[in-house]
């Protein structure tokens, strides 16, 4: 596979301002759940982004193959309304990919993968949650990136209220699952365009310094190249992260 190029820290790390950087969490796996009625006086602190230096990312971004969008996706936000998530962890899906969508050909389920890259495709995981991937590559490629986990920037109280949970913890976001419930997405916004101005936007952000790679999630269906590839990408130290968190590691330099 092509290796992703290392980063370079934009945003600074503060005590008053605390960036992603910060102490990794084992509240994070998708079963969990915290009861509304518990207080968290040591919540997770949630990081500052100035709303003002943020810029939707242009179409020509998204045109590239997914295995290269995938690690330049981290640190990017997700808009939508009220709420503004920071990507912590991604999965690249190529095409002649056994764990890709586009195996089964265009359908009406995953046409929008098919489509100009920069597009939303999101699907119902066991008819219960909605996963957004984001469309790479050129039209008729047949690849995307999945949203595993991000860090909620602002729009706190829509997050919580929307997955039913108060808490400001990892657990909040790391999941797919949790990213779509907590942007409010339904199948509808398939093939959404994530470039344009309103609705839900993916816009520009600091890429972090250092990336951890492993092994996708879930896809033990897949032919074994497809399952043991490298494919899965997160920022280094951060909590906002999903499970598996020990099948991730640096990228060898």
């Amino acid at each position: 596979m092509k290796r992703a190029p290392r980063f370079k820290r934009v945003a600074a790390k503060t005590p008053k301002r605390p960036t992603l950087s910060n102490r990794p969490s084992d509240d994070d796996d998708d079963d969990d759940q915290t009861p509304p009625s518990q207080p968290e006086p040591d919540s997770t602190p949630i990081p500052e982004i100035p709303a003002d230096k943020m810029t939707i990312l242009p179409y020509t971004f998204f045109q590239i193959d997914a295995l290269d969008l995938a690690p330049r996706l981290l640190g990017k936000f997700l808009r939508r309304d009220d709420v503004v998530l920071q990507i912590t962890e991604v999965e690249a899906y190529r095409p002649n990919d056994s764990a890709c969508h586009g195996r089964f050909g265009i359908t009406p389920r995953t046409a929008p993968v098919f489509g100009p890259g920069g597009r939303a495709y999101v699907y119902l995981c066991y008819g219960l949650h909605s996963m957004l991937n984001v469309v790479a590559d050129k039209e008729g490629v047949g690849a995307a990136v999945l949203i595993r986990a991000c860090a909620p920037i602002s729009g706190l109280e829509t997050i919580q209220q929307r997955r039913g949970q108060k808490t400001s913890k990892p657990v909040l976001l790391s999941g797919p699952g949790k990213i779509g419930q907590a942007l409010g997405l339904s199948t509808e916004w398939s093939n959404h365009p994530l470039y344009t101005p309103g609705g839900l936007e993916i816009l520009d952000g600091p890429p972090p310094e250092n990336m951890l790679i492993g092994p996708r999630v879930g896809i033990n269906y897949a032919l074994p190249e497809h399952v043991n590839a490298l494919w899965r990408f997160a920022i280094a130290g951060t909590p906002w992260i999903s499970a598996p968190k020990n099948t991730l590691r640096p990228p060898s330099s």
